[in-house]
């Protein structure tokens, strides 16, 4: 029997462990589970080089709960450890037996980077006690303990099968983790995927049917040991890539598309990311991509490995490549990372681009929600726009789609301002817009639908990225002075009646800044028109959005230009009113109507306007 103290530069390392090194003391179950899945993968490739020697058997990991005991065991069928290594390995700290494996044999699967992994024990246990076998045939069986202190066991014991059992006696603090629903969430959290089948056992104190007390009472593999990512796309149907994704949202719905990442160089990277339905802005969200380490879960923070805007995105991400901290709860600076972001956003756009070429009417039907990350990705990465002004596609009133070549060709004759800029006419609100967009359509133009709450952000970014390209909302200006500003517009009126006109549509209304202005429309033109400057209007509506230094902009009344259309015939009888009092409801009514199709007419305004109504009708 050897006693001694374990060999670390403090005192006692343990408590730092327990608070510094890992901040959620779940993480034992993940780190121990790991090194058995370590155990196991080492002993199947020193078999595979012929340097175990005998069979393999069942590999298997096996964690019970004990809740009479206290205990927890975490028991693997591996390659083991001889006394040296117990030694070397349980009594040094900071000495990693993976990493030192990993040097040796290259191709090896192996988790743990840090050797630390197995003293995370300590944060939740009292005493923690391993029975060892190794699988080189003259080894002995050795049994190491240790409490918490620097102070250890190691002897040699009876001889037993191949592979370490681990037993936690777990302290009192950390009596939670002796409820198997929450043991099985750790499981499920962390080692869903891990390579090496892992079964869950619970002891149970009590007596059930016509079991013994302290039976064992329930057995239950927890993971998918060959997930879809480990395997080669033409292995693969659509089922199941749909089933895979049920598996990881069990409520979502089945998703656009998906992109199965497969790198080996210059780093290793494989991965699933599915494009999820998103039907309305507000649905989205963020951190449902899952980062793995060889199979094991690490974190779903994957904000530095993937670029901002494709965290819309769900699906899996595994990299022996990424740098973790300790304990692996979060990213350290690399350039890896950069690379793998890089990659990650050309795989993304190269696959969109390969859709919308060969399945186009597809890519349409689900425009909806594809939207969203194209003009997010546009926004935000510079090299994606560029990949993407070939797919972006940008749905007209009609329901007809066009990339922004196609826009320019089908609006060139019509819609080409003075300066040689492509006006493309938008609308935010269809159903609201619906007379702005009819006089643009019946004089030819065409109008894009930008309905969504990146769609202002998105204009403004891709105006000043794309060369010759003016963007004007429909309801910016009569029809006649979208394109380009007509000096003047006769009207059929005099000029002291078009005074008088003026005159009497001059008026405050709180919260507005109103400037009227009489023009010669079409007489079949409403007779007031309320239109909203694009510049100020865009400004409000960034400022009101945090638009930064544009904040101020929100808090400024809305600008409205009111054009009455002095060629319409309601004025000819209008004008010759003998009674003022009913002139002036019905000049009010006739623009509280052309601002009510703005949305602008609310509170005591819209409740004026009904009441006035009823009283002109009576």
């Amino acid at each position: 029997m050897q006693k001694g103290q374990i060999r670390v530069q403090t005192e006692n390392i343990f408590p730092i462990i327990k608070k510094f090194l890992y901040s959620d003391h779940e993480i034992f179950l993940r780190e121990l589970v790991s090194n058995a899945t370590d155990a196991s993968q080492k002993i199947k490739t020193l078999s595979s080089i012929g340097e175990a020697k005998g069979e393999l058997g069942d590999l298997r990991i096996d964690v019970t709960v004990n809740a009479k005991e206290k205990t927890i065991t975490i028991e693997d069928r591996g390659v083991g450890m001889t006394k040296e290594e117990v030694d070397k390995y349980l009594n040094q700290v900071a000495f990693s037996g993976a990493e030192e494996f990993l040097s040796k044999y290259k191709d090896a699967s192996i988790i743990g980077h840090f050797g630390l992994g197995f003293y995370s024990a300590f944060m939740v246990a009292a005493k923690v006690e391993v029975l060892t076998q190794s699988y080189q045939a003259d080894a002995a069986t050795v049994y190491w303990s240790c409490d918490g202190s620097p102070e250890f066991e190691l002897y040699e014991v009876e001889k037993r099968d191949r592979g370490t059992r681990i037993i936690l006696h777990l302290n009192e603090d950390s009596l939670e983790f002796l409820e198997s629903g929450r043991v099985k969430g750790i499981l499920t959290k962390f080692c869903k995927f891990l390579p090496i089948p892992i079964y869950f056992h619970e002891v149970s104190e009590e007596k059930k049917d016509d079991k013994k007390e302290g039976e064992e009472v329930a057995e239950a593999a927890v993971n998918n040991t060959n997930p879809i990512w480990v395997k080669k796309p033409s292995e693969l149907t659509k089922e199941d890539y749909e089933k895979f994704y049920r598996e990881l949202y069990p409520f979502g719905e089945t998703p656009l598309f998906w992109i199965h990442l497969n790198v080996d160089y210059p780093f290793n990277l494989t991965g699933v990311l599915y494009f999820p339905k998103i039907k309305q802005s507000y649905e989205i969200q963020k951190d449902k991509i899952q980062l793995y380490c060889n199979q094991v879960f690490v974190t779903d923070e994957v904000k530095d490995i993937v670029p901002e805007f494709l965290m819309l995105l769900h699906g899996v991400i595994d990299s022996p490549d990424i740098p973790l901290n300790v304990s692996r709860s979060y990213l350290q600076g690399d350039p890896n990372v950069k690379k793998i972001n890089a990659h990650i956003t050309k795989k993304v756009a190269d696959k969109l681009d390969e859709i919308f070429r060969n399945e186009r009417s597809e890519f349409e039907q689900k425009w909806e929600s594809l939207g969203l990350f194209v003009k997010y990705g546009m926004m935000t990465d510079d090299k994606f726009l560029e990949k993407a002004n070939k797919f972006l596609v940008m749905e007209d009133t009609t329901g007809k789609f066009h990339t922004l070549e196609e826009y320019r060709n089908a609006t060139d004759a019509l819609q080409k301002n003075k300066e040689g800029k492509n006006v493309i006419l938008y609308t935010t609100q269809p159903i609201q817009q619906d007379a702005y967009i009819k006089a643009c359509t019946d004089k030819g133009y065409t109008v894009v639908k930008m309905e969504t709450l990146v769609d202002t952000a998105f204009i403004n970014t891709v105006e000043m990225k794309w060369e010759n390209v003016h963007f004007v909302r429909v309801d910016a200006d009569i029809v006649d002075n979208l394109i380009d500003k007509q000096e003047s517009n006769e009207s059929v009126l005099s000029k002291d009646d078009t005074e008088k006109l003026k005159g009497l549509f001059t008026f405050e209304i709180p919260e507005l800044h109103v400037t009227t202005e009489v023009k010669g429309l079409s007489p079949n033109s409403a007779p007031v028109v309320a239109t909203r400057p694009e510049f100020m209007r865009r400004m409000k509506d960034m400022g009101a959005a945090g638009g930064g230094m544009t904040a101020f902009y929100a808090t400024m009344p809305d600008e409205v230009t009111l054009t009455v259309n002095g060629n319409h015939p309601i004025f000819q009888s209008l004008l010759k009113a003998e009674n003022a009092d009913l002139q002036q409801k019905q000049v009010r009514n006739l623009a509280d109507l052309a601002l009510l199709s703005q949305g602008l007419l609310k509170g005591n305004d819209l409740t004026n306007f009904i009441q006035r109504s009823v009283e002109m009708m009576q």
